[in-house]
């Protein structure tokens, strides 16, 4: 009985993972941001109104914990392709029609965000308990109103 000789193949192996796959094209977006650094969010926030400076609005954001991004802390790739402003108080921060990029720490935002479900459901609740004192006399009276919608489809 012989035995079969196994060859090896030495050439060097081409991977997968170096191959970049073509991206679909879509319609380009003028707010399209670069990728946030880790542990932060990108947003953009109003600059101006009606061609004034919204100034207000600004300072509200950054009293928030939001920092104004510049064009130079951008990975090189994205350097060129976004505008930034050329004078004025804020030169070098990315701009786009009256929009400025700010990005917040991904903590702050949710504090943020819960913070602001907690005023609403609060709310809410106001309302509610308003809409029951004012209907405790009378005749017809409103059972805890729902906040859900249903919806079938075919046979029930």
């Amino acid at each position: 009985m012989s035995n079969p000789t196994l060859t090896i193949d030495k050439s060097p192996r081409v991977s997968r993972e170096k191959e970049v796959r073509r991206k679909p094209w879509a319609p380009p977006s003028r707010l399209d941001a670069p990728p946030a650094p880790e542990g932060y969010k990108h947003r953009w926030i109003r600059a101006e109104i009606n061609g004034f400076e919204d100034k207000q609005h600004i300072y509200g954001r950054l009293r928030e914990g939001y920092e104004l991004v510049r064009a130079d802390e951008l990975p090189e790739e994205y350097r060129n392709m976004l505008p930034s402003l050329d004078e004025g108080r804020h030169a070098g921060v990315v701009s786009v029609g009256g929009l400025m990029l700010a990005r917040i720490p991904i903590e702050t935002a949710q504090e943020r965000d819960a913070h602001f479900r907690r005023k609403a459901r609060e709310q809410l609740e106001a309302v509610d308990n308003e809409m029951m004192r004012e209907n405790a006399h009378s005749s017809m009276r409103i059972q805890n109103p729902e906040r859900s919608s249903k919806t079938t489809f075919g046979n029930r």
